[in-house]
């Protein structure tokens, strides 16, 4: 199993979970971290500042299309951020569990 880790921000955590809970029902995900953090951002010609919540989601390539799809129309901006981290080390047991979770 090829698991891929996506990253991506939501501007609050009722946003957050409820695009999570989504991914999560439609087991494109197999489990997500999310995180408040500070954010400073170009944003129309000025540096914005505020509260963002992070998300890390954790899945298998073959959902990458699909998730990256899902999030697009879901994701409250009009910019997300997506982004696509590949792993090329994952302990077998973590591996195992994931294919259990998405496929059965």
């Amino acid at each position: 199993m090829e698991m891929i880790m996506v990253y991506t921000t939501f501007p609050d955590w009722d946003t957050a979970r409820e695009i999570t809970r989504k991914l999560l029902e439609m087991k494109l995900i197999v489990c997500a971290n999310l995180r408040e953090h500070e954010a400073m951002y170009w944003w129309e010609g000025k540096i914005e500042e505020g509260k963002e919540v992070g998300a890390i989601y954790k899945t298998e390539v073959s959902k990458w299309k699909e998730l990256r799809d899902t999030l697009r129309e879901l994701h409250p901006y009009e910019v997300p951020l997506i982004a696509r981290i590949d792993l090329d080390k994952l302990n077998r047991e973590y591996s195992e569990w994931m294919g259990r979770v998405l496929f059965g």
